[in-house]
């Protein structure tokens, strides 16, 4: 057979000798049915119809029902493998990027397309066979009264510190199992995405989470990953200068 005549080809290179195997054929493998994605080599001998018996098992598609479209390095799509009898030697060559797709099965991977049940908080706070309803009953976490109490003690106190806080004031934020940092108050007062009192703040350096858009409501403007909130009673105002970061000038 032709592709055991051409077992091992050696090719001159710039850097030595390169050996290529024309036995089997190296490529990359991408699924819309799953995650998947891997390099593997396949014999050049079989036909497209064993290779999707293969590629079954790698991504979960049906081998019945699989498209297979090839894509080069430039990701541009050159074709597809139909003809099912076809050898691959003489379909398909090493380096191109197989995708698998199957309309027959369902990617649970992808939740995107997941019609999801929705409740409203007034809704599920009527219900009681909840987490929610459980928890109250049985006076659990912050349905406790010690920790309703605690909780209730936190929320005074961050609307007082609050009321002392005003937007561009310098200050340094102390939370709890986080290093301070330094900044400046760029938004006080209550949100959406949360109750109570919260300080939104611009720091210094790049060590916040966001621009100042928190679920899509813009509350102040800073650079990407220079905002953050936090509650004002770990945020103390004061004379809080930028800190100078001398590691530049050692070796």
């Amino acid at each position: 057979k032709q592709w055991y005549q051409r077992r091992v080809a050696i090719t001159a290179g710039m850097s030595g000798v390169i050996v290529t195997n024309p036995d089997f054929i190296k490529v990359s493998i991408t699924s819309g049915v799953s995650s998947v994605a891997s390099e593997k080599r396949f014999p050049s001998h079989i036909s497209v119809n064993e290779l999707k018996g293969k590629l079954e098992m790698i991504t979960g598609a049906s081998m019945d029902t699989m498209k297979i479209e090839l894509y080069n390095e430039q990701n541009k799509l050159v074709g597809n493998l139909q003809n099912n009898d076809a050898i691959l030697s003489n379909v398909l060559e090493s380096g191109l990027r197989l995708h698998v797709t199957d309309k027959a099965v369902m990617n649970f991977q992808d939740v995107s397309n997941v019609e999801k049940f929705e409740i409203s908080k007034e809704e599920y706070d009527k219900r009681e066979d909840s987490v929610q309803a459980f928890k109250k009953k049985n006076k659990m976490g912050r349905f406790n009264p010690a920790v309703q109490e605690k909780l209730a003690a936190q929320a005074e106190e961050n609307k007082e510190k609050a009321s002392k806080m005003n937007v561009g004031d310098r200050c340094e934020t102390r939370t709890p199992n986080q290093p301070t940092r330094r900044g400046e108050v760029m938004f006080v007062g209550q949100t959406e995405f949360k109750d109570g009192y919260w300080v939104g703040i611009k720091f210094d350096d790049p060590v916040g989470k966001h621009d100042g858009i928190v679920q899509g409501k813009r509350y102040f403007k800073c650079p990407d990953k220079f905002g953050a909130f936090v509650q004002p009673r770990h945020c103390e105002i004061g004379d809080f200068p930028a800190e100078v970061d001398f590691s530049d000038d050692e070796i």
